[in-house]
């Protein structure tokens, strides 16, 4: 039987380090402070920012969301993103994506100044991760280190392959690998034979943003296998094909990653969605952003 890898037991083990870091801080007169742009009215981003908002709360991190209008345009938000750059109490500043259509989601995020930018996307932070040097890292990406740490999981000398290059995720993820000195590939939905790369993976990130799409021949006997992956399924025929039918009769829609979740029976390890790889995303950022507020206090 393969290995469940527990996303929960990552995190909470993360939250309980932070805890006297954060102690250390407030003691010093400022707890870490994090500003949550939140524009328009896209249901998901709504619950992923009320998450963060709830994990600053318990863990006595200054949380600040702004809602600005779904009408808004890109001058308004470079003024916001602007006036949260001057504020001493502001350690990190997340613009929750995606932006309404009209706003030009490069330039907000290129505004945000590099020793705020908690989300690790800025050029200046993609440069210090090129350059293996100190800086705010993409929280999915950083989970997923964390996960192969804590659970002991070699990666200096063995081949891991990522499949998806966004800027997000695969991209982030590749360099990290690297610089753990893993033999890296970076494939994606258009990669010639996506099943074959993915076969000589002794580690494997799938990243692609597509439901089920790597199956059980995707991956050699004995490969960790991490599901970044988080799609939302709306038809029947769609959850039969995952494997979800039974959760979609329950509840009239059904999650899923990129891997097809019943055919992993022969690898030695892998990230169950949900409860793999999504827990440390929150749990990264308070990370990133308690790291954001020692910088500023040094």
């Amino acid at each position: 039987m393969p290995r469940i890898l527990d996303g929960k037991w990552v995190r909470d083990q993360i939250v309980m380090e932070l805890r006297p870091r954060i102690e250390r801080l407030r003691s010093r007169g400022r707890a870490p402070g994090l500003a949550v742009i939140l524009a328009g009215n896209d249901p998901a981003s709504e619950i992923y920012v009320r998450n963060k908002v709830r994990t600053c709360e318990e863990l006595g991190i200054f949380s600040e969301k702004l809602t600005p209008a779904a009408t808004s345009t890109t001058a308004e938000l470079l003024d916001l993103v602007d006036g949260l750059n001057r504020r001493p109490d502001i350690d990190g500043i997340l613009v929750q994506m995606p932006l309404p259509p009209q706003i030009d989601s490069r330039r907000v995020l290129h505004a945000i100044a590099p020793d705020k930018d908690v989300d690790g996307f800025h050029p200046v932070s993609v440069g210090h991760l090129v350059a293996n040097s100190p800086g705010p890292v993409a929280c999915t990406p950083a989970g997923v280190m964390e996960i192969l740490r804590r659970y002991e999981i070699p990666v200096a000398g063995r081949k891991a392959v990522v499949a998806g290059r966004s800027d997000i995720v695969g991209k982030p993820m590749a360099m990290l690998l690297l610089h753990a000195n893993a033999t890296v590939t970076i494939c994606h939905s258009r990669t010639a034979d996506l099943a074959a790369e993915c076969r000589a993976g002794d580690i494997v990130v799938a990243a692609i943003g597509r439901p089920a799409l790597l199956r059980g021949n995707f991956f050699k006997p004995g490969a960790v296998v991490i599901d970044v992956g988080i799609n939302r399924l709306t038809t029947a025929e769609q959850a039969e094909a995952a494997g979800r039918g039974a959760e979609f009769a329950r509840k009239g829609t059904a999650m899923v990653g990129d891997v097809h979740p019943l055919e992993l029976e022969h690898v030695a390890a892998y990230t169950p969605v949900p409860g793999g790889v999504g827990p440390l995303t929150i749990a990264m950022l308070m990370s990133n952003t308690v790291k954001l507020a020692e910088a500023h206090a040094a």
